[in-house]
């Protein structure tokens, strides 16, 4: 498999690359037209992508920033196609993103938070430690901190986010998740509980988030 990884800023995106990730989007569990990628482009620093022999496979649109003084890896729209061959590009999605974030915040643990509607996802926290959610884990005071910072990063207002679920409240409209579907769900097993009360079609959704510890992302240089 040839997999090239392009990260550039969302502001170089084209109308040409717009398309395609419309089109990629079209094809996985949450749709996002155009207007909407669009307008996240808006929303985020840096978009990567993903092609296998020039033909786009997957994407995110993340940043790299600070909240609270502690360095954080946030990916906001991502999508992945649903072939026999997604595990690699999530795989070399994730990478690139530990990649930057070890130059960005060397020597330092790094948060990394996303938005899920299902338990898959969780498969890129591969790499990760002290993940939150997590199964026979009851979250400390400090983690569901963690998850109000992030629901208002992520730009949810306080009456829609439940902190002891971790659980975002749809308003109707299509949640701006990390869109991977696992060709393995028992590798996630552990997670499904948290997605029960879940209901995609209302645009309810899950944040989760875990830690690159330094002493592994230094590995990646």
């Amino acid at each position: 498999m040839s997999i090239e990884v392009e990260t550039k800023d969302c502001t170089g995106l084209s109308d040409a690359e717009l398309s395609e990730l419309a089109d990629l989007a079209a094809e996985c569990s949450v749709p996002h037209e155009i207007g909407t990628l669009t307008k996240e482009a808006e929303e985020w620093v840096l978009v990567t992508q993903v092609r296998d022999a020039g033909k786009l496979k997957g994407f995110t649109y993340s940043t790299l920033e600070r909240i609270g003084g502690t360095p954080c890896v946030l990916i906001g729209v991502a999508a992945i196609k649903q072939n026999a061959k997604r595990d690699t590009v999530l795989r070399a999605l994730m990478a690139e993103e530990l990649r930057r974030a070890v130059l960005a915040f060397p020597d330092e643990d790094v948060l990394v938070a996303t938005r899920m509607l299902d338990a898959s996802p969780f498969e890129a926290y591969k790499a990760l430690t002290d993940i939150v959610p997590r199964k026979d884990h009851k979250a400390s005071g400090e983690e569901r901190a963690w998850g109000r910072r992030l629901a208002k990063r992520f730009g949810i207002v306080p009456s829609r986010y439940e902190d002891r679920k971790f659980r975002i409240k749809g308003d109707g409209n299509a949640a701006l998740v990390f869109d991977h579907v696992s060709t393995k769900p028992d590798r996630v097993a552990d997670h499904a509980e948290f997605f029960e009360d879940v209901d995609p079609d209302n645009g309810d959704c899950l944040i989760g988030f875990g830690w690159a510890m330094a002493e592994d992302l230094d590995k990646l240089t």
